[in-house]
């Protein structure tokens, strides 16, 4: 049976999944700073007959992972945004320059939806990309996430600490206003493009958006429009994108 492996390299944490045609036959994830062992991980995994990966982490991390993966005599996909790719239009001025992660989201979100929707992702970053109803990506905004807002906010102002607040609508104590303003922010924005979305689009309902990353579920419950949280979204894009261009067999 061949066996498919996944890789999303981000700049926190990497994720990986093995896929055997039919389903996910195990996944994982591990911080980018505990990265040399995955080997040891990888070594009980079934021999892969195709590796797809992506990396935003930098030279170093894709060095890293390269000499992990040559345990293997196989030639990893590492991929990269392009013009047009497994249904999805890439409307980037240069579409080479967009995020790998962030287009292999996208193609992840089209494929299950067929239809306009936001595809965000809330990690160290927070990414918020539109797709059309025809597959088309018009592009998208990036910000810091809850952890570098807070980290920003924390070390630029003296009398700010680090200390952990939770949500309130009216909040009265300092950390829950730094906890709280900073999920407004970020709920704020993803709002505001689904309201330019569907502006453009000509929609009068609210569509339903694509929501994925570590920081997803802290804010899931703040945003007024409707989400689907997918866990390994990447790793699906991913997926997608090795069938297209090297499909795996169903036994």
């Amino acid at each position: 049976m061949p066996y498919l492996l996944v890789i999303d390299s981000g700049n926190t944490t990497i994720k990986w999944g093995v896929h055997d045609g039919h389903g996910w036959y195990k996944q994982g994830r591990i911080a980018q700073t505990q990265r040399e062992s995955l080997s040891a991980v990888w070594r009980l995994l079934p021999t892969p007959s195709s590796i797809v990966v992506s990396n935003v982490a930098g030279p170093s991390a894709e060095s890293a992972l390269r000499d992990v993966l040559s345990v293997w005599k196989i030639i990893p996909h590492w991929v990269t945004a392009t013009p047009r790719q497994c249904g999805v239009v890439n409307q980037y001025m240069e579409p080479a320059r967009l995020g790998c992660d962030r287009w292999a989201a996208l193609i992840a979100a089209w494929n299950m939806k067929r239809q306009g929707c936001l595809v965000i992702n809330v990690g160290t970053a927070m990414t918020v990309d539109v797709l059309s109803d025809h597959g088309e990506f018009y592009g998208g905004i990036i910000l810091p996430g809850f952890a570098s807002m807070k980290q920003s906010l924390t070390q630029q102002t003296a009398l700010l600490t680090s200390a952990e607040g939770c949500f309130q609508a009216f909040p009265n104590t300092t950390h829950n206003a730094i906890h709280s303003g900073i999920i407004h922010a970020l709920t704020g924005a993803i709002e505001r493009m689904h309201a330019l979305l569907l502006a453009r689009l000509g929609h009068d309902r609210p569509l339903e958006c694509v929501i994925s990353g570590g920081g997803a579920a802290l804010l899931r419950p703040h945003i007024k429009i409707p989400t689907i949280m997918i866990d390994y979204l990447v790793l699906e894009g991913l997926r997608v994108i090795a069938q297209e261009t090297t499909p795996i067999a169903s036994s």
